[in-house]
């Protein structure tokens, strides 16, 4: 079986739209204008619009013409293009290495209430 082709890496705009696809699910531009403004008042209606259709044709997203407003889903699960970017993150910026990415999380962008989460997790994996 051949394998797909990857998907391009999302802009951090389009991840930013992309995070409220995963959210709404299935979406019209306008939905997805409506959510996006709650965060970004600036952002225009046209500007969702054409970057939706944008990221439709690089392949990010797919699109239902079957009713008047197309409604816009994203391509690939957000667990998935998640795993994929923290993949090449470890590969590019920690030599392959899951665990000194772990520790740069750890070395300040951790608060305690989610290392406290993060040892339970390790404390239950160790019962197992």
């Amino acid at each position: 079986m051949p394998k797909s082709p990857a998907l391009p890496k999302p802009t951090p705009s389009e991840l930013e739209l992309l995070r409220i696809l995963w959210q709404l699910g299935p979406s019209t531009a306008r939905q997805v204008h409506d959510a996006a403004v709650a965060t970004r008042p600036d952002m225009g209606y046209a500007n969702v619009l054409r970057q939706l259709q944008v990221m439709h044709a690089k392949g990010l997203l797919t699109r239902d013409e079957s009713q008047r407003a197309h409604v816009y889903t994203p391509a690939q699960a957000q667990e998935s293009l998640q795993t994929n970017l923290v993949k090449e993150l470890i590969n590019k910026a920690f030599s392959g290495s899951g665990k000194e990415l772990v520790l740069a999380a750890l070395r300040g962008h951790v608060s305690q209430k989610e290392r406290e989460e993060i040892q339970a997790i390790l404390n239950s994996d160790k019962r197992s």
